[in-house]
């Protein structure tokens, strides 16, 4: 199994709970659903937001999302981000995590993450 992860609101998680899936606000704006892999997420999270104290964290086996996943790097470079083209069914959701940044606004990988992200 490999996972992806992708940060949202409990808001936004909360609602798709009760639909049946998550649609983020990019899935109308850019056509697809942006998630990082494990060795990107804190870069894109401290890029991204930093100090933000209301997100939670997706983490997403791949092999249980219905949409197409597309590996692609829309910005240049060399990194491929996974972008997921459709709605994500909730239950290729594994585990929701709390993600509060440090003291000093920057996010962290636990170890609990680590772990979920490795299928341990």
């Amino acid at each position: 199994m490999t996972y992806i992860f992708h940060m949202a609101t409990a808001t936004e998680w909360d609602k798709a709970k009760l639909s049946g899936s998550y649609t983020a606000d990019t899935l109308a704006s850019e056509g697809f659903i942006h998630c990082s892999k494990p060795d990107q997420l804190i870069r894109v999270a401290n890029f991204l937001f930093r100090g933000r104290t209301d997100l939670i964290l997706l983490c997403v086996d791949r092999s249980k999302v219905n949409a197409e996943i597309r590996d692609e790097n829309l910005e240049g470079g060399d990194d491929q981000f996974p972008h997921i083209y459709g709605p994500l069914n909730i239950d290729a959701v594994t585990k929701v995590f709390d993600f509060v940044p440090e003291l000093d606004g920057c996010f962290v990988f636990s170890e609990e993450m680590r772990l979920a992200a490795s299928g341990e």
